[in-house]
């Protein structure tokens, strides 16, 4: 991380709630050490113990990851770039259009047989990432799930959770995947409009659809970094922060206005 990304990222680091309530020893490393390391695991695609020895030891950033994942520290630090990002841009830090979309991935050795499954369309073993983006292509929501659960299921999960964190959300695109009276009924409940945006059967070879490209660059953007290349979270809980993670790192790089080589 640059001093530009950091002069921007520090003041929007979350504080833990525990933080100066307990007494005891101080932290060893700082903020920057740590944010750094668990960056450098996710855009490499290291195994934590092969993390290099410029970085604090391996245990420390793994549990700095894993208590920012389990107090949902990730979470907020990513909304709060988000909210800045879109702000730079000049709209409304509370977004009120959405695209959906879902990307099957293999599943590594390690990943058990209850939190993967096989994607007959895709023929893939694994798991799939579905995601909800604002029209800049950032991140509303993310789940992650066998590859054998569809869309409909997934997405009708996800219905209550953005209804309820995005007040100004009323509209969202999806491709022909998400259709069906369940789903349609769900969203009119939700009084969230639910569009299809489907690809003509005279059309041949790739064409640009209106709305779904944006969601298709976004995991285009995540896919950049290697640890996501395939699922190696042996949870998905673990899945969907490094999918945060991998997020804030494009929005910091934007904030900072340096292009990624």
């Amino acid at each position: 991380m640059t001093d530009a990304e950091w002069a921007r990222v520090r003041p929007l680091l979350p504080v833990p709630a525990w933080l100066g309530k307990q007494a005891g020893r101080p932290e060893s490393y700082c903020h920057r050490q740590m944010v750094d390391a668990v960056r450098y695991v996710v855009d490499n695609g290291v195994k934590w113990r092969a993390m290099p020895a410029d970085f604090p030891c391996w245990e420390r950033v793994y549990a700095f990851f894993r208590r920012w994942r389990e107090q949902g520290l990730i979470a907020e630090f990513h909304d709060r770039l988000r909210e800045q990002v879109r702000a730079r841009a000049g709209r409304n830090v509370e977004p009120s259009a959405g695209i959906v979309d879902s990307q099957s991935v293999k599943a590594a050795a390690n990943v058990p047989a209850a939190s993967r499954g096989y994607d007959g369309n895709k023929k893939i073993n694994g798991r799939r990432r579905h995601i909800v983006t604002d029209v800049l292509g950032l991140l509303l929501s993310v789940h992650v799930a066998p590859a054998d659960i569809g869309d409909r299921d997934a997405f009708q999960a996800l219905l209550p959770f953005l209804s309820k964190r995005f007040h100004r959300l009323r509209l969202i695109w999806a491709d022909g995947g998400y259709t069906g009276p369940v789903l349609a009924g769900a969203a009119k409940a939700l009084n969230i409009v639910l569009e299809v945006v489907k690809r003509s059967d005279d059309t041949k070879g790739f064409k640009i659809l209106p709305r779904r490209w944006v969601v298709e660059r976004s995991f285009g953007w995540l896919m950049r970094s290697r640890r996501l290349a395939r699922d190696f979270e042996t949870t998905t809980v673990s899945a969907e922060a490094m999918i945060l993670w991998s997020m804030t790192m494009v929005m910091s790089r934007r904030l900072a206005g340096r292009p990624r080589a």
